[in-house]
């Protein structure tokens, strides 16, 4: 396979699409979505053979597998994206030097975007509204357990695309295989951008061994802290909303940590995870409060602390004061959502002050860390990194800017 000429052909579609005009993106992307809603079958029966050959068991079976409402989902989501305001063409800059230069800094594509993914085939379908609406080509490298999804996904968008006369390549899929995802790692040149969406492994990778800039999404070892002064009803619901509302993402929630005085609450806080069968690795004052009143138990291990675990599995901390539970997260947390229940307005705003994370809540669950819910449209992905872009990466994230300067034929001294 001749990787050079593949990204050349998505760096000639780039060329091509930024100069579309918003109204045949919005077009465009439209057109898509209701395909999505007619081809509905054909998209499932490649799940099918995707889910096939995953054990239901795995915990990113949930993120493979496609649903007629998930379906929906993803076409309403692509339909938003498409009436999202461009965010190409923005002066967020404007000057004039004192001899009369006008300068204009003016947000633009960054031309060709590489996305690394694992097995959900629905960000094939984000990565392309979002690329395509920011007038980004984009170059796709999925996991082999999506293949056949993300193949009938890329099909069907490439459809849509000739029939408005526009280049297939504005949207490539490659090779499920690592030697594609070497060869995009060092396409100095070809690919301008390359985000992993996925698992701390795959991230750690791709940091590691790129060539091209890189931006760092997807990982999320998530905390909330029951505060003191946590009310008992808003925690239980926020917490097993956090936990339990879809185990793989990476907002779902990791580690309890609870305030010492509140642990004689801790089995009503806890209580309707039992409905989910979560099995809970508690320290030891938490195992103690939860001895013989919560079915699934098991003893924490320092190894707890840390783990995203992608599963109907939770850590619980005990700490004496909110200065402990910010430790704990400045040492396990990896920036991405953290939130604290309490009715200690001193304490949440400290909290939201002190700790360094994408996304910080104060009573609500992170479950909220989603571009669509931050009402962006959808999401590439959520960056945990703090150079360009922090939390949901969307439209305003995918452009870069450059320098328009105006003059009279003025010359430098």
């Amino acid at each position: 396979m001749n990787y050079s000429t593949i990204f050349a052909d998505a760096r000639s579609a780039a060329r091509s699409i930024a100069l579309l005009s918003d109204e045949c993106r919005q077009e465009v992307l439209l057109a898509v979505a209701d395909a999505i809603d007619q081809q509905q079958e054909s998209l499932l029966a490649a799940n099918t053979k995707d889910l096939a050959l995953m054990d239901s068991q795995n915990p990113l079976y949930d993120r493979l597998q496609l649903s007629v409402e998930r379906l929906r989902g993803i076409a309403d989501d692509m339909r938003n994206v498409a009436a999202l305001q461009s965010p190409l063409g923005h002066i967020s800059k404007q000057r004039v030097l004192p001899n009369q230069l006008r300068l204009h800094r003016v947000s633009v594509p960054f031309g060709v975007i590489g996305i690394i993914y694992e097995a959900r085939p629905n960000v094939t379908f984000d990565v392309f509204s979002l690329c395509f609406k920011s007038g980004n080509a984009c170059v796709l490298k999925g996991g082999k357990d999506a293949d056949n999804s993300n193949r009938a996904a890329v099909s069907l968008i490439q459809e849509v695309l000739q029939q408005f006369s526009l280049p297939t390549e504005t949207v490539t899929l490659l090779p499920a295989t690592h030697e594609a995802t070497a060869e995009m790692l060092h396409a100095v040149n070809k690919i301008d951008l390359v985000i992993p969406r996925g698992g701390r492994k795959l991230i750690d990778f791709v940091r590691d061994n790129a060539r091209v800039p890189v931006i760092e999404t997807g990982a999320g070892v998530v905390n909330t802290y029951f505060d003191s002064e946590g009310d008992l009803s808003m925690g239980r619901d926020i917490i097993f909303n956090g936990k339990t509302r879809r185990v793989s993402v990476c907002n779902a929630l990791d580690c309890l940590i609870i305030h010492r005085n509140r642990l004689a609450d801790l089995p009503d806080l806890v209580a309707p995870m039992t409905e989910k069968k979560v099995l809970i690795y508690a320290d030891e004052e938490a195992y103690h409060a939860l001895n013989d009143k919560y079915p699934y138990l098991a003893p924490a291990t320092e190894d707890t602390f840390g783990t995203e675990f992608m599963d109907y599995k939770l850590a619980i901390r005990t700490v004496g004061s909110i200065d402990e539970a910010l430790q704990h997260i400045a040492l396990y947390g990896s920036g991405h959502s953290e939130s604290i229940i309490t009715n200690d307005e001193a304490a949440a705003r400290r909290f939201q002050a002190e700790v360094d994370a994408a996304c910080v809540y104060w009573n609500v669950p992170t479950s909220f860390t989603d571009g669509a819910q931050f009402g962006l449209g959808a999401e590439i992905g959520i960056s945990t990194q703090k150079l360009h872009a922090r939390g949901p990466m969307a439209l305003e994230e995918l452009t870069t800017y450059k320098w328009i300067i105006e003059g009279e034929g003025q010359t430098r001294p």
